[in-house]
């Protein structure tokens, strides 16, 4: 199979880029695979398809570009070069641009393969019926969510005329089935990216590093977070780091450093910036714990699935997609009230000052996270596109 993906990737730093990357590189590996061939936006930097594995060849195509309005015309065009026996869709509503006819105008892409009779598969990381506009950083503005409601329900109805549409929760399965009244929605994980050796679960504590990875602004948001562990070290005496690791969201530029500026008083918070993928295990491996300071949760996690790999503790709000994780996939954490700094202090406390309690939950996490590996991950997706063409070639000998 000639496969092609439409994707962000590395370097970009549009969303899910990291998805792709490690998606790709357990692709790569299957058998049924003979040539990858990446449709990905432009990015200054070299593509990063350096990987220690062998596997099948890899073409880099870079075809469109955030906020383009010629995205849709110049993937088309891709596609036709490219003569793919399939594509597979890494997306979710805001993957082309954060400009309305411009995420539009993408997301009619598997639209146009199904005219071109191209079997294809949508990996929708979120559905909108499960986004709190005005958390998530879309707005806030009542009338305006009401018109992202009817845009987005008229996307949807795009996007499921797609061969298959996967969805990586159960729940969305169920919302789009009964909504849509769909029948080719079907749940295959996120899956995590790298299982490595199960570890000690021993870590640094001097100091005690406390981390949290994602893009920041919109319903991620670290303040609430700073204050709370500056509480926990006055309460406990302990040593502990803040670590804010990634950047700012696309649609709030700025927040970190506004941020940085705010809290120069507090000791021992150390900002990382953009996480190159080499820097990643060091990251979660000299951590604590993982804290998810979200307002509202826009999909499956895949900062939990990563620190579920490294054996971390984690400390999430009791809300959405996180919540039903927890218990689809055997997570487990300490939660808090999104709205509480002393809620949020308290979880903290709870496992930095128990250290058989964070081993308790790094090994519970570890296990939920291999539950899921990318590489079974992948040969689902094989599997699915077997599925598709199998029955296309019935149906044309049916017609004929």
């Amino acid at each position: 199979m000639k496969l092609a993906i439409v994707t962000a990737y590395p370097p970009s730093k549009v969303t899910l880029n990291e998805y792709a990357y490690h998606l790709v590189k357990h692709f790569r590996q299957k058998k049924d695979i003979t040539e990858l061939v990446l449709l990905t936006d432009t990015t200054e930097g070299k593509k990063d398809i350096e990987f220690a594995e062998a596997g099948c060849k890899i073409t880099i195509k870079e075809c469109w570009t955030f906020n383009s309005y010629a995205n849709i015309l110049n993937v088309t065009k891709a596609i036709n070069q490219v003569k793919p026996d399939a594509v597979l869709f890494n997306l979710q509503f805001m993957k082309f641009g954060d400009k309305k006819i411009v995420a539009a105008l993408g997301l009619m892409l598997p639209f146009v393969c199904k005219l071109k009779k191209i079997p294809n598969i949508v990996l929708l990381h979120n559905i909108l019926e499960e986004v709190d506009l005005g958390s998530a950083g879309f707005t806030s503005n009542k009338l305006m969510q009401k018109m992202y409601g009817f845009i987005g329900s008229t996307l949807t109805r795009l996007i499921l005329q797609a061969d298959t549409v996967a969805v990586t929760m159960q729940k969305y399965v169920d919302v789009l089935s009964k909504k849509y009244k769909a029948n080719n929605v079907k749940l295959i994980p996120h899956g995590t990216f790298e299982i490595a050796e199960e570890p000690d679960y021993k870590i640094p504590t001097s100091p005690m590093q406390i981390m949290t990875f994602g893009k920041f602004g919109t319903y991620k948001k670290v303040e609430g977070m700073i204050e709370a562990i500056e509480s926990v070290r006055q309460s406990t005496g302990l040593n502990l780091e803040v670590v804010i690791a990634g950047t700012d969201n696309p649609n709030v530029p700025g927040y970190l450093a506004k941020v940085q500026e705010d809290y120069r008083h507090v000791p021992q918070v150390r900002f990382t910036g953009y996480v190159e993928e080499h820097e990643v295990p060091t990251l979660f491996n000299n951590s604590a714990l993982v804290v998810f300071p979200y307002t509202s949760t826009t999909g499956s996690s895949g900062v939990l699935h990563q620190a579920g790999s490294y054996g971390k503790a984690v400390v999430m709000p009791d809300l959405g997609d996180l919540a039903l994780l927890v218990q689809d996939e055997g997570y487990r954490g300490e939660f808090f009230d999104p709205t509480s700094v002393e809620s949020l202090a308290t979880a903290i406390e709870n496992i930095v000052t128990n250290d058989a309690y964070r081993m308790e939950l790094g090994k519970a996490n570890y296990k939920a996270s291999t539950a899921h590996p990318l590489s079974q991950i992948a040969e689902m997706y094989i599997n699915t596109f077997k599925t598709i063409m199998s029955n296309k070639t019935k149906h044309r000998i049916a017609v004929a």
